[in-house]
């Protein structure tokens, strides 16, 4: 699931609790705007695990397990950039069952 920056609602999408699945952040547009690129990655998760992160060219992914339903996790992608520049963006799960 990739989630447009630009818009200014707080990015929330439902997630099974026993779902795996893999969540990304395109930074495309603000790379290009600043001409940098991405050069490290750490991922966190507030309720749920983090199983691994990777940059994909302008791409911050995170595969993501767990969490209980009825609660919202914070998942928060903190990255650098080869400028030197550091920067968090999250997203919100909101945990249900399906």
């Amino acid at each position: 699931m990739s989630y447009d920056l630009t818009n200014p609602a707080k990015p929330t999408i439902t997630k099974d609790p026993n779902a795996v699945l893999d969540y990304s952040l395109d930074l495309a547009a603000w790379l290009t705007d600043i001409s940098d690129t991405l050069s490290a990655l750490s991922v966190t998760a507030s309720g749920a695990t983090v199983d691994s992160s990777a940059i994909s060219g302008t791409k911050c992914i995170a595969w993501i397990s767990g969490g209980t339903a009825g609660e919202t996790v914070t998942v928060t992608f903190r990255f650098t950039t080869a400028g030197g520049r550091t920067d968090d963006r999250s997203i919100y799960l909101k945990i249900k069952d399906r």
